[in-house]
């Protein structure tokens, strides 16, 4: 629920903008403005998830991000864009403390074994989540307004924050071990072991930042879709995410997060330059709709194993900050995409961004294959009771 609210604003919001401002530049200012908080506010988030109950935390954010959407009522034309770029700001702040809340959590709920598992089925529910908010925001747009849209988000939201509230409470003292102080972001940056993780993030981030900016233009350029198109593409790769979701999260247990990481990376590449070259041949949507469900199967993958790497390499004192740690370094990457993306509205042009961004994916899968640890280190003993709460 939490993630079909995402994806309706997600969707909505850029091509708002890029409808009020006409230029690639105004939707670039949209994305960045996603991206600062999780910047200014990694150490914070480090803190506050190590600190606080995480079930709490996170039903405070979805009613936060309820709250927040108001102010989009009030957003006409091209003068209440800064009432947008606000909404946007709070939204992406609460974010900032949902996504190292959530995961911190999960290694409390699941033992070691089932940890990749469990990933994948978490994110087999975000892309159903994808699978009706993505469309549902372009389809919202086309036939309402913006403040359709915003009371459809608010209720996710809330809905979320219900159902958040009947999982077990964590206590974070507990986790984090008796006696220990709460690791800081710096502290999570200078893990050895999640070095090739961290730069798999970085540049991966990159290739999304760029992404977010250039698909938008691709869809309503060389495709010549409409804000329809552009919501039924992004939300078809749930397709895929479901599939694979369903594959790891039920049939397939003991994977290796580093083999599974390289090749869904390598996958991305691969269905991405194939993607943004083939308008030189068609600009059927069926086409197009095949390859953006192909894509969401690596990006399920892909999230899985390096999160099942991320938790189990760190301590569980450090988790918090790791995945704090997470959203900087994915902020930064996506900022540096979203810059060069940007790039369009000059000689550079479009299709030449686009082949970059495909690359990019392929040097991730390169530096999964060669940094990301080849085996796992041995989990700590679950706590007295966990068995329970699985």
């Amino acid at each position: 629920m939490s993630d079909m609210g995402d994806w309706l604003l997600f969707i909505a919001l850029p091509l708002i903008v890029f409808q009020l401002t006409g230029s690639a530049l105004g939707t670039a200012v949209a994305f960045l403005l996603e991206l600062v908080p999780a910047v200014l506010l990694a150490p914070l988030a480090a803190r506050l998830v190590g600190r606080f109950d995480r079930r709490r935390l996170m039903v405070a954010v979805n009613i936060g991000q309820a709250l927040a959407l108001l102010p989009l009522l009030w957003v006409h034309d091209a003068a209440d864009l800064p009432i947008a770029y606000a909404v946007i700001a709070v939204h992406a702040s609460l974010s900032t403390l949902f996504e190292p809340a959530k995961n911190t959590l999960l290694p409390d709920l699941v033992d070691a074994r089932r940890l990749v598992s469990a990933n994948a089925l978490i994110g087999l529910n975000q892309n159903l989540g994808r699978l009706v908010g993505g469309p549902l925001g372009g389809v919202l747009l086309a036939i309402g307004d913006l403040s359709l849209i915003v009371v459809v988000d608010a209720a996710t939201y809330l809905l979320s924050a219900l159902l958040i509230a009947t999982l077990p409470a964590s206590d974070a003292a507990s986790s984090a071990g008796a006696g220990h102080r709460a690791g800081g972001l710096w502290e999570a940056l200078g893990i050895r072991r999640l070095a090739g993780a961290y730069a798999v993030i970085l540049v991966t981030s990159i290739a999304q930042g760029m992404f977010l900016l250039l698909f938008v233009l691709f869809a309503l350029g060389p495709l010549r879709g409409t804000d329809a198109d552009v919501g039924l593409l992004r939300g078809i790769q749930a397709v895929g995410a479901i599939a694979a979701g369903l594959v790891l999260g039920f049939l397939v247990r003991g994977s290796s997060p580093r083999t599974l990481t390289a090749a869904s990376v390598l996958a991305f590449g691969v269905i991405s330059l194939v993607t943004w070259n083939l308008p030189a041949v068609t600009t059927g949507i069926g086409w197009y709709v095949v390859l953006f469900a192909a894509v969401g199967a690596p990006g399920v993958v892909m999230l899985a194993g390096l999160v099942s790497v991320l938790q189990q390499e760190s301590e569980p004192r450090q988790r918090g900050a790791v995945f704090a740690a997470v959203g900087l370094v994915g902020a930064v990457g996506q900022a540096v995409g979203i810059l060069l993306g940007s790039l369009s509205d000059t000689a550079v042009g479009l299709l030449p961004l686009l082949q970059v961004q495909g690359c990019l994916y392929l040097l991730g899968g390169v530096i999964a294959l060669c940094w990301l640890p080849r085996a796992l280190r041995p989990a700590s003993a679950p706590e007295p009771g966990a068995g329970a709460r699985i």
